[in-house]
């Protein structure tokens, strides 16, 4: 299984992001996707995941109305729309799956068995 994430880089506060992390090697359409981020000197944290039907989302409480998830499973990719982006925001963002599909959403980074390899996002203010 592979976890490939794009779309990080350098922008100015205010501005917008779009991340993507494709997968291969388990069938996408059946999984939850999760996006966590991890900013130097502090814990791994929950970000956006969308369950596997796409049927629904959850978002951490500082991303609410920022930023969107979203799931294509023709293309085997997920998406992290991200708007109005802060200094807060800088991190290095990581895309996840559980190992059991056909199941929710979760928050906690220990329930993920997949990982990618994470893309920095750095706000400049």
């Amino acid at each position: 299984v592979q976890l490939v994430e794009s779309g990080g880089g350098l922008v100015q506060a205010g501005g917008s992001l779009r991340l993507s992390c494709t997968t291969s090697g388990l069938t996408f359409s059946r999984y939850a996707m999760h996006w966590f981020r991890q900013a130097p000197g502090k814990e791994r944290e929950f970000v956006a995941g969308i369950n596997w039907s796409a049927g629904s989302t959850r978002y951490g409480d500082s991303v609410k109305g920022r930023f969107t998830i979203s799931k294509d499973n023709v293309k085997n990719t997920v998406y992290l729309q991200m708007n109005s982006l802060g200094s807060e925001d800088t991190a290095v963002y990581y895309c996840a799956a559980k190992a059991t599909p056909l199941s929710g959403v979760e928050t906690t980074p220990d329930r993920m068995k997949y990982w990618g390899q994470g893309t920095q996002v750095t706000v400049s203010s």
